[in-house]
């Protein structure tokens, strides 16, 4: 049988290290955490079991194994050290016999964007990040269909546009809107890519290194690697829509905290094919998957197993290619979650009827 694996990484320390090591999770401080993570070696976390393609009727198992790392400590730490442990994480799937190796979250961004683990393992390696622009496009039209926002005359943002995933998540949108904002930390790379963009975009572009002009836009999609978040609740416009990309999450809870008029979803949820059994809750329902595990396990399915997306260019034939052989074998953009719970019709409703009052306040 094919089959895959995926490396996870603590993420919110206490509660990750809790889903696994519960007694752990309640007597260490984030702080130790973060320390210990130092020492501590890949674990072992769970068998994939169930997936199936709607194509084919082929069936792959897969597992997840955790680089114990926090953010903050790859951070930290020098690159050297980061790699090394990843690679140590990636070894260990070689020896479970893996074919393909998924990079999850932060062990996907750090460096080069996995060409140094790759050249390292000599199991095949992706990080996810195409699927992930797709899924999250996907998410951000979707939910302007149901916040009623007409998307060819829209304003739209992305925040970490010159970044790897935010280059393409600019471009696909660029088609679709009226203006774009492309929103970074460094002025010449965002005017490098509106440069770029300009001669096959119908939007106005418009490059910013200020999060002020996120109070322009009604859809916005967020992709920074930052540790902590970088949109509050003063940057936003009622009735605006934020699909946040990141991990650790751009958009503070905050944001849903004092804010019922604007809707914030994660950066898209997908329905896994089959009757999948992850054996570890990662805090998804049942049967979904983030798209960047999900790329890895379509590939699979495939039987590509070659180094996928990997490093800083992505290209947009590289978003098409993975998301036709992911819709083939039946998986898709399934619903909206944020920040660990389910984003239903009625909460969409909700938001919609506040920000029709929040604007004729104004």
């Amino acid at each position: 049988m094919d089959n895959f694996a995926f490396i996870i990484h603590p993420i919110d320390p206490k509660r990750d290290v809790s889903r696994k090591y519960p007694f752990l999770g309640r007597v260490l401080s984030e702080k130790q955490i973060n320390f210990f993570s130092t020492f501590f070696p890949p674990v072992y976390i769970s068998e994939i079991e169930g997936i199936t393609s709607a194509a084919t009727g082929k069936q792959i198992k897969g597992w997840f194994v955790a680089c114990p790392y926090t953010p903050q400590r790859m951070l930290e730490l020098s690159e050297r050290t980061v790699y090394r442990k990843i690679i140590q994480t990636g070894k260990m799937t070689e020896r479970l016999g893996a074919q393909i190796l998924g990079l999850g979250a932060f062990t996907s961004v750090i460096g080069d964007a996995g060409l140094t683990i790759a050249r390292a393992l000599d199991v095949p390696v992706t990080t996810g990040d195409a699927y992930t622009i797709s899924i999250a496009v996907q998410a951000v039209r979707q939910a302007a269909e149901l916040m009623d926002i007409p998307l060819g005359a829209a304003t739209a943002a992305v925040v970490g546009a010159a970044g790897s995933i935010g280059k393409v998540c600019a471009e696909m949108l660029a088609g679709d809107v009226a203006r774009l904002y492309l929103v970074g930390r460094r002025q010449e790379a965002l005017e490098s890519l509106e440069h770029e963009l300009c001669p096959k975009s119908r939007a106005e572009l418009i490059a910013s290194t200020s999060m002020s002009v996120l109070s322009e836009a009604q859809l916005i999609l967020t992709v920074t690697s930052a540790v902590h978040d970088v949109i509050h609740p003063e940057h936003l416009r009622p009735g605006s829509i934020v699909c946040d990309v990141a991990r650790p999450r751009d958009v503070s809870a905050m944001v849903t905290a004092v804010r019922n008029d604007i809707l914030v979803i994660d950066g898209g949820m997908v329905d896994v094919p089959g009757t999948v059994d992850f054996h570890f809750n990662f805090g998804f329902p049942p049967g979904k998957a983030y798209a960047c595990m999900a790329e890895t396990m379509a590939l699979a399915l495939e039987g590509r197993f070659e180094d996928y997306t990997l490093g800083k260019h992505i290209t947009r034939q590289r978003v098409d290619e993975i998301t036709s052989i992911a819709e083939r074998h039946g998986f898709q953009l399934s619903g909206f979650r944020s920040f660990e719970r389910e984003v239903t019709v009625q909460d969409i409703d909700a938001v919609r009827q506040n920000a029709r009052k929040a604007l004729s306040r104004h």
